[in-house]
C-alpha cells in the first residue's frame, strides 16, 4: 500500500476532514492558509487564503457548500467551499481551538483557549445570525485546563470536550451545565472523533491509551494501548477496527533518543483491543487521522508537514483469522 503524499504545507499539519462523500479532503496547519483536495489523487483543488494565523480547526457542512475553520487569529470563519470566498467572519477574545457544525448545520460551535487572562469559551452560533449579533449560548469550561477538542453529542443535546487535565465533559446545549466528567485518562486527551453513526466515540491521549466510549451513556467500553503519546484515533466505518498514530512532541524529540518507528500509525481491532499491524511513513508525531467515510482509506498529517492518503490494498479486505495479524495484506511489525 503505497500512500498519496500531499505536500501543500510549510508547516505541521493541525487538521484534516473528508466531506461526507469523500472524495474531497480539507487540511490545515500552522500555517494562515488551508487546503482542498482530490482524496483519489491526491491533486491539489485549491488554497483559501483570510486567516493570519495558524488554522487549528475546520469542518464543511453536509452538501459541501461552507467551510468553518477556527484560527489562532481570534477569529472563526465560513467560507464559500467551491469559490473559496469567505463568507462570514467571528471575531472572539482568543484563539479559536475547535468548530464543528451541529446536525443539520444550522449551528456550530467554536471554543476559544484559555490564554491572557481569558478562560476556555464554549460558543453556539446560528448559521444565519450576523456574526455582529450575541452567540446562542456562551459558557465557560468548568476546569481550569485548555479545551483542545469539542464536538456535537447525538442529536445536538450535548458538547463533549477533550482537555487537558486528561477530562472529557459533556455539557448541556440548553443552558452550558455540565452533565458529566469522565476522568479516565491521566494526561491531555488531545481529539475525539465519532464513529459514523455516532453511537460510539474514542478519545485519544497522551497518557498513551485511546479509550472507547458509548456515545449514550458514556460507558468505557475498550482501551488500546501504546505506551507512547497518542494524538489522534480514528473507527473504521467498515471493520471492527481502529487507527490510533502520535510519538512524543517535537520539542522531546529533539532531546531524546527515539526511533521512527513510534511515529507509527497503529492498527487496533475494536473488540478485541489486539494490534494487528502498523504503517511506517511520518518523519515526525502524527497530529491527526481519519478514516475515509467509505472505509477504504485513512488519511493523516504529521508534524512534518505532509499529509499522507492512503488507499487499502485489496487484500486488506480479503477475510483474515483473527489471529493472523493482519492490516495491510502483510504481517503487523510490531515496533
Amino acid at each position: 500500500m503505497r500512500p498519496i503524499l500531499l505536500k501543500g504545507h510549510e508547516r505541521s499539519i493541525t487538521s484534516l476532514k473528508y466531506n461526507k462523500e469523500g472524495d474531497i479532503l480539507f487540511t490545515t496547519s500552522k500555517h494562515p492558509s488551508f487546503a482542498v483536495w482530490y482524496s483519489a489523487t491526491g491533486e491539489r483543488i485549491g488554497t483559501y487564503e483570510g486567516h493570519n494565523g495558524a488554522v487549528w480547526s475546520i469542518d464543511i457542512d453536509r452538501n459541501t457548500e461552507r467551510v468553518i475553520t477556527g484560527a489562532a487569529d481570534n477569529t472563526s470563519k465560513m467560507w464559500d467551499a467551491e469559490t473559496g470566498q469567505e463568507i462570514l467572519s467571528w471575531a472572539l477574545k482568543a484563539p479559536v481551538r475547535a468548530v464543528d457544525f451541529a446536525l443539520g448545520d444550522r449551528q456550530f460551535l467554536t471554543v476559544t483557549d484559555q490564554v491572557l487572562g481569558h478562560h476556555p469559551t464554549v460558543n453556539i452560533w446560528d448559521v444565519n445570525r450576523s456574526p455582529r449579533e450575541k452567540s446562542v449560548l456562551e459558557f465557560l469550561g468548568k476546569n481550569e485546563a485548555k479545551i483542545l477538542s469539542a464536538l456535537w453529542g447525538p442529536l445536538n443535546h450535548t458538547i463533549i470536550t477533550g482537555n487537558e487535565d486528561g477530562t472529557i465533559r459533556i455539557y448541556d446545549t440548553r443552558n452550558g451545565a455540565q452533565l458529566k466528567i469522565i476522568d479516565d485518562h491521566v494526561k491531555a486527551v488531545g481529539q475525539i472523533h465519532f464513529n459514523q453513526n455516532g453511537t460510539l466515540f474514542i478519545s485519544a491521549s497522551k497518557d498513551g491509551t485511546a479509550r472507547l466510549y458509548d456515545a449514550e451513556t458514556f460507558q468505557l467500553l475498550k482501551t488500546y494501548f501504546t505506551g507512547r503519546p497518542i494524538n489522534s484515533a480514528s473507527i473504521s466505518p467498515i471493520k471492527e477496527e481502529v487507527i490510533v498514530g502520535g510519538g512524543q512532541s517535537a520539542e522531546s524529540v529533539t532531546t531524546t533518543r527515539v526511533d521512527n518507528s513510534q511515529f507509527r500509525v497503529r492498527f487496533f481491532h475494536l473488540i478485541f483491543e489486539e494490534e494487528l499491524g502498523s504503517l511506517q511513513g511520518h518523519f515526525g508525531p502524527v497530529n491527526v487521522l481519519a478514516y475515509s467515510p467509505d472505509g477504504r482509506g485513512f488519511a493523516s498529517g504529521g508534524e512534518d508537514g505532509y499529509v499522507r492518503v492512503h488507499h487499502f490494498d485489496k487484500s486488506y479486505f480479503s477475510k483474515q483469522p483473527r489471529n493472523n495479524n493482519r492490516a495491510n495484506g502483510t504481517p503487523a511489525t510490531k515496533a
